[in-house]
């Protein structure tokens, strides 16, 4: 099907056809949601394990009693494995609670409030703070921003990552930039890998930034993978060692969507000079991360062979839901004009794009027939595409036979919409 290329009854025809089909779905009354990214039941369940795994026995192998108070950098077997997923040395990891967002949040609060390198670095003091975020991004990470009002600015993303010649340039030209967002595997939502020359320039950012500059770096796929030989992820913390940058990178992950989506373990990986400054002040706000739930993490999976057998556990209840939306938008899109889409070999997310000035049109439609998916903008700052065209798609939670469904409305919904824009033409 393409638009533009159609004649005015030829746009009609379809427009009556989809119409029809738009009614059907709404008269069978369904309520499906592709909102979120949550592992399903499922994938929850392979974590079971963890419930009654220590059998009595809270001592650690380091002989440190979890039960009881302290141990503010987290179990050391837990940040060996840590620095294992994210690639850096144990002593510079910290284990947090169960959500890396948490570990976000706090380091933005202490960066804005304490400063990370002293308290004149302190964001507070500045008139304006402003952060880079690539676009199509996180949600949250944009939310945290809201918050703080610090000011977010665009950056397109491209396969390789964000767009490092228009990150370098706003950094040299605007000082009150103190940060940038990131989600180098598979990123939220587009689900590319950031490419080792990105990588490398994004380490090299505290070469030309303030010294109270941060890569905000959400490494939350690392270990997500869909296929068997995943492309590998350039090692961010070499580069730095390169650039004498380590102060300006601050790594993140957790065990959000390994184990139990709310009981799981995070970590942030950092120079000892940040990590001196956040367990400073964090260490005001708890007297210690759970270490139960560590050594529960450690009993089931300590190490990387045994995090490797549990994720590919997780692929195989994956890959059919990617395999389902795929399909659908192969089907009904591979010969048209009406949208572009990734095709992501882990992570979450499957972000489609639109024709411009469409992607609330099509949520509208879908959500008239029971569909919900997340609200148009919820990729970009302020809630504000610019374009009004990309949505992002979650397949993890409903099953394949609702994804199925939800995606049969989906894709009827963006015909339906593209059509109706062009006869308004």
């Amino acid at each position: 099907m393409y638009v533009e290329q159609a004649d005015r009854q030829q746009l009609q025809r379809w427009q009556e056809e989809l119409s029809a089909n738009h009614r059907n779905f709404v008269s069978s009354k369904l309520n499906l949601d592709l909102t979120r990214g949550k592992p399903s039941a499922n994938q929850l369940s392979l974590a079971d394990a963890l419930d009654g795994i220590l059998q009595g026995n809270y001592v650690s192998d380091e002989g440190v009693d979890t039960r009881n108070y302290g141990g503010l950098d987290g179990l050391p077997a837990m940040r060996q494995l840590a620095a294992e997923i994210l690639g850096v040395n144990s002593d510079e990891i910290m284990v947090g609670g169960n959500s890396s967002l948490t570990l976000m949040y706090f380091s933005v609060l202490f960066a804005w409030q304490f400063g990370l390198s002293g308290p004149d670095s302190a964001w507070r003091h500045e008139e304006t703070v402003k952060f880079l975020c690539p676009v199509p991004g996180y949600d949250r990470h944009f939310a945290i921003c809201e918050e703080f009002g610090i000011e977010m600015v665009n950056v397109p993303m491209n396969d390789n990552g964000p767009d490092m010649d228009a990150v370098e340039a706003l950094i040299r030209n605007d000082s009150s930039i103190k940060g940038i967002w990131c989600v180098p595997k598979y990123s939220n939502p587009a689900g590319c890998i950031y490419s080792a020359a990105t990588i490398e320039r994004l380490a090299g950012l505290g070469t030309i930034a303030a010294t109270n500059f941060r890569v905000f770096y959400d490494n939350a796929y690392a270990v997500h993978d869909l296929v068997d030989k995943p492309a590998e992820l350039a090692n961010i913390r070499e580069f730095c060692e390169r650039h004498g940058t380590e102060d300006s990178v601050l790594q993140f992950g957790s065990t959000s969507k390994v184990t139990f989506a709310g009981a799981g373990v995070a970590f942030m990986a950092a120079s000892k000079t940040n990590l001196s400054a956040m367990k400073k002040h964090l260490g005001i706000a708890t007297i210690g991360p759970d270490k139960v739930n560590q050594l529960r993490h450690l009993k089931m999976i300590g190490t990387m062979a045994e995090l490797r057998n549990h994720m590919a556990r997780h692929a195989e209840l994956l890959r059919p839901r990617f395999a389902c939306v795929l399909k659908h938008l192969e089907e009904n899109f591979r010969d048209s004009d009406l949208g572009e889409w990734s095709s992501p070999d882990g992570g979450y997310f499957i972000s489609f794009d639109t024709r411009p000035g469409l992607a609330n049109a099509v949520i509208q439609l879908a959500a008239e027939a029971g569909v919900k998916l997340t609200p148009a903008g919820a990729t970009f700052p302020y809630g504000k595409d610019p374009d009004d065209k990309n949505i992002r798609l979650a397949p993890s939670f409903p099953t394949v036979e609702d994804i199925d469904r939800a995606m049969a409305v989906f894709c009827n919904a963006v015909k339906l919409a593209s059509v109706n824009q062009q006869l308004e033409a």
